[in-house]
């Protein structure tokens, strides 16, 4: 299970003096427990990787900003919690494979036009579950029905 690992991952980087990390993982272990207290469960492997993706996303955002402001110190440490929240994700898909993935689920669900992309989408996302940014298959799916 996810949130098992990212236990016994804290409890080796506590044991290696790592603090940084220490201070990241507990961060991740704080979001996925406020989840947890908000829909009332113990969070599946699948929530676990939500929650994770959009702290993945809010410190890509955090890093451009400092990034933005000349803030290259805190833009690095947003950087460095991002790789380390990245570990536990899925590979993403290459741009191959994801438009191979497209034209698939194109070809299965006969879609012509972009009257169909609504289907396509939920498709793509339930085959893809975060592996793949939907902006981007968004553009890609919106290109090849026509858009």
């Amino acid at each position: 299970m996810l949130q098992e690992k990212i236990v016994g991952d804290m409890k080796a980087a506590m044991k290696a003096g790592e603090r940084r990390k220490v201070a990241s993982l507990r961060m991740i272990r704080a979001a996925i427990k406020d989840r947890e207290i908000e829909v009332g469960h113990s969070l599946t492997d699948e929530e676990v990787l939500r929650v994770l993706g959009r702290l993945l996303k809010q410190r890509k955002e955090a890093a451009r900003q400092y990034g933005e402001a000349g803030r290259h110190d805190l833009a690095d440490k947003e950087l460095q919690e991002a790789k380390w929240i990245q570990a536990y994700l899925p590979q993403p898909l290459g741009e191959a494979d994801l438009k191979t993935l497209i034209a698939d689920v194109v070809d299965d669900l006969q879609a012509k036009d972009l009257k169909d992309m609504g289907r396509v989408m939920g498709e793509i996302k339930s085959r893809a579950a975060g592996r793949v940014d939907m902006a981007v298959v968004s553009a890609m799916v919106k290109h090849l029905l026509g858009g």
